[in-house]
């Protein structure tokens, strides 16, 4: 800065005393640049200061602020003859005690002033000052500047001043000083002028110090954060009246009729700076639909321009975007506290009021007032009672030193006449207390801010509703079934929302089998959500009747058509038998799926007829048979994965079976691949679900089978096979039940079968199965027997004992079975 201050003085032009000449060209205005640090030392002092205040640099670094900027008021007899025109500030011959407090470090927000100074030669500078407190690790505390407005003056021919002046001087301050902290006030630049990016500062920076002089001006519009009063000498007497008015407003005094213009030209103005305000707080808050940014933007909209300090409270349930009851709040009303914007030192206020922490708040106190009226509670000042009766909420944590002696306004967010929450906003000390205007100005910030935060609230609450419908319909497939392990993947679409027709499902079937099916409902939103639960139930139905492939989608397709013609959707169903080693897969509409080899890790698209969608009606479908060795994996997914706007599905589909093939560790390992590979490429808009099955098989000394005659005889020898068997296996505990059940269910083949002999199944794989066929296709039923009855018993038995049981019909008559638990070390 003091560059800009060591040019010769044009021609025409006057130096005031103790400073340097105005650039007539350029309008640069010689500034006094001083920093303070946290002893209140002088740590700098520019040349500019030097000159204005008649200290050269030598004699000022090191020694004490306060006795070296003058703040003190004037001696009698020590002002000139023309010191009526300033009005008010013709009684101080220093500073004023605006500075003083900087200076001792009493205020902890920027601050500014004009004065008549009276310089060692004894002449009279009319000064004008700021004061910019500086927070950080370095040492500096306080940055002074001052100006002479005789300089600003001159700059302004017309007598005109105005915030072009702030945007000549008070941008570029902290860059143009040579003390040891001017790097660190560099990168603060954009704490002063938060609409300057970082990027921004740099460059003028790096043009400092390249070009050796200050960038004194440049074209950008901002809000410094404090401005003086600009007023000039032939100004002053209306300046002084507008103080007089400004006065009695404060205090509620009537005011004089010679000054009722002025009072007139104060409302106006600062319900033109209200407005101005507010219409800013609306532009910064609501710029998103996530509850946590929209509160944290409506805390800093109103952080330092405000207040001081500005705590955000909501209740428990918008938090969690859940509904809550009707009615006003009470004292079992929990309110979390969910943001906490401030100008105190960092970490001051973190320990004793965190983040996040939920609590009540009583009958009697303020707060409770503000959330059960719905309207502003005014606190002028805290007193040390009122601190002592708000501290004793916090246990074990004494609030008080942050907020005895601070103004207090409570404003509640409330939108749709329901309290969602309130502010608590505090000012400083030394900061006037907060009026009736503020009042007024806080119910008007808080209306708005509390639409914005139910906007949000509800947009939370529907994306909960949304996801618990979505989980809720999609099911828990164990990680391993008879002959197979599963893995599954779910993506939510991006676009509308989280709620889509997608699904997937594991069915377990009898003889060891299992059902692997993946369907798509066409569309998106929660008609498509309900189309889908209903098919799904319908195939997980049909597929315990263990229906062939095709002729289950046949009757899906019936089922829809009854549902309505609103909806359609495709489905891939395949079934598993891990003993005869094959797939058995059907397909209505639906991409095909990638078998992987395990012999030599190829993968191929399993060729299948492609059937219409579901839906349709009056389609034939078709089924076909795959062989699968143990090792080989199914892998079945929805088009979402593969399908990207303006690209050929056919790449989605070859990088399906790329992805498949990669070996991986796990079978969640390998989900993940596929994930990676299709699910992050730009342009995914649809649900994604994906299924993946590695066909492990049944060893075939596993699967022991028996034909039975017709004979009740064959009881019997049915009872010591299974039992010889069982301790072949080493399963000496399933004896007894086994023996039992086998023998209720032989008893009752012979009884009711036809023509063909009895069979018997024993299965070992995750349980112990046991199937009984015959050629009767009556499925048995389980009957409460009297003490009378000689039948009816047996299934009882066989549902008492049995991990799992029941019946199906086959083509040639049905299958009645039941499981046993293997022992831990079996499994």
């Amino acid at each position: 800065m003091d560059r800009g201050t060591e040019r010769d003085a044009p021609p025409g032009h006057r130096a005031g005393p103790g400073t340097g000449p105005a650039d007539p060209v350029t309008g640069r205005v010689p500034l006094a640049v001083v920093v303070v640090d946290r002893e209140g030392l002088v740590s700098h002092w520019s040349r500019g200061a030097g000159r204005l205040f008649a200290l050269p640099k030598e004699e000022a670094i090191g020694r004490p602020a306060p006795d070296l900027l003058p703040v003190s008021g004037a001696l009698p007899g020590e002002r000139g003859d023309d010191d009526s025109a300033y009005g008010a500030y013709a009684d101080h011959g220093g500073l004023g005690p605006g500075l003083e407090s900087s200076l001792d470090g009493r205020l902890s927000y920027p601050s500014a002033g004009r004065a008549r100074l009276t310089v060692p030669a004894g002449a009279r500078v009319d000064v004008l000052w700021w004061a910019y407190p500086l927070v950080g690790p370095g040492p500096e505390r306080l940055l002074v500047l001052a100006a002479d407005a005789d300089g600003l003056r001159r700059d302004h021919a017309d007598g005109s001043t105005g915030a072009s002046v702030v945007e000549r001087i008070a941008p570029g301050f902290a860059l143009h000083t040579d003390f040891p902290g001017a790097d660190e006030l560099a990168r603060r630049l954009p704490e002063i002028l938060p609409s300057m990016s970082v990027g921004e500062s740099a460059r003028i920076v790096a043009q400092i110090l390249e070009l050796g002089y200050p960038v004194l001006e440049f074209s950008q519009s901002d809000r410094v954060p404090v401005t003086p009063d600009w007023g000039v000498p032939r100004r002053a007497e209306r300046r002084a009246r507008r103080e007089l008015a400004a006065r009695a407003l404060a205090a509620g005094e009537p005011v004089p009729d010679e000054l009722r213009d002025e009072a007139e030209d104060l409302e106006y103005a600062a319900v033109r700076e209200r407005l101005e305000f507010l219409n800013e707080v609306s532009g910064a808050i609501g710029t998103s639909l996530d509850l946590a940014r929209t509160v944290v933007e409506v805390s800093r909209a109103v952080v330092p321009r405000f207040t001081d300090v500005a705590g955000t409270y909501l209740r428990e349930q918008v938090v969690a975007g859940e509904g809550f009851p009707d009615g006003v709040p009470d004292t079992t009303t929990m309110w979390h506290r969910v943001a906490l914007e401030h100008t105190d030192e960092p970490g001051r206020w973190d320990d004793v009021v965190p983040v996040g922490e939920a609590m009540p708040f009583p009958a009697h106190t303020p707060f409770f007032q503000c959330m059960t009226s719905g309207e502003p509670v005014l606190v002028p000042r805290i007193t040390e009672e009122m601190g002592h009766a708000i501290a004793s909420q916090f246990e074990k944590r004494d609030i008080r030193p942050l907020i005895t002696g601070r103004s207090m306004l409570l404003v509640p967010l409330k939108a749709r006449q329901v309290v969602l929450g309130f502010m608590i906003l505090l000012r400083h000390p030394e900061r006037p207390v907060f009026n009736d205007m503020d009042r007024v100005t806080g119910a008007e910030l808080a209306a708005r801010a509390g639409l914005v935060l139910d906007n949000a609230r509800m947009y939370t609450h529907q994306e909960n509703v949304a996801e618990t419908l979505q989980d809720s319909m999609l099911p828990r497939i164990p990680a391993r079934m008879a002959g197979c392990d599963i893995a599954t993947r779910y993506l939510p679409g991006t676009l509308l929302g989280r709620v889509g027709g997608d699904w997937f499902d594991a069915v377990k079937l009898p003889g060891a089998r299992t059902a692997l099916v993946v369907g798509d409902v066409m569309g998106h939103g929660l008609g498509s959500a309900a189309m889908m639960g209903q098919l799904r139930t319908a195939v997980q139905t049909m597929a315990g009747l263990d229906l062939p492939p095709a002729q289950l989608l046949r009757n899906l397709d019936d089922l829809a058509q009854r549902l309505g013609d609103t909806h359609l959707a495709t489905c891939l169903y395949a079934v598993y038998d891990p003993v005869a080693g094959e797939l058995h897969l059907a397909n209505a509409g639906h991409i095909p799926p990638v078998l992987v080899r395990a012999e030599d890790g190829a993968s191929e698209l399993i060729d299948l007829p492609t059937g219409a969608p579901i839906g349709v009606g009056g389609v034939p479908f078709e089924s076909v048979r795959v062989p699968v060795a143990p090792g080989d994996r199914l892998v079945m997914c929805t088009d979402g994965l593969v399908e990207v706007r303006g690209e050929d599905i056919g790449v989605g589909l070859a990088t399906l079976c790329e992805s498949a093939a990669h070996p991986a560790a796990s079978m969640d390992d390998a989900c993940d691949t596929i994930i990676r590979a299709l699910g992050t490429r730009g342009g995914r808009k649809d649900d994604v679900a994906l299924l993946m099955a590695r066909l492990t098989g049944i060893e075939p000394d596993a699967v022991v089978e028996w034909s039975l005659a017709r004979d009740p005889a064959e009881v019997g020898r049915a009872r010591a096979a299974v039992r010889e068997q069982l301790h072949d296996w080493g399963l000496p505990k399933l004896v007894g039940p086994a023996e039992l059940m086998v023998s209720e269910l032989v008893t009752n083949a012979v009884r009711h079968s036809h023509a063909r002999p009895v069979a018997l199944r024993l299965v070992r794989a995750d349980t112990l199965l046991c199937e009984v066929d015959d050629d009767d296709h009556d499925l048995p039923a389980l009957r409460s027997a009297g003490p009378e009855d000689e039948a009816g018993r047996g299934l009882r038995v066989v549902s008492t004992l049995a991990r799992a049981w029941g019946a199906s019909r086959t083509n040639a008559g049905k299958t009645a079975w039941f499981e046993l638990t293997l022992p831990a070390r079996h499994r």
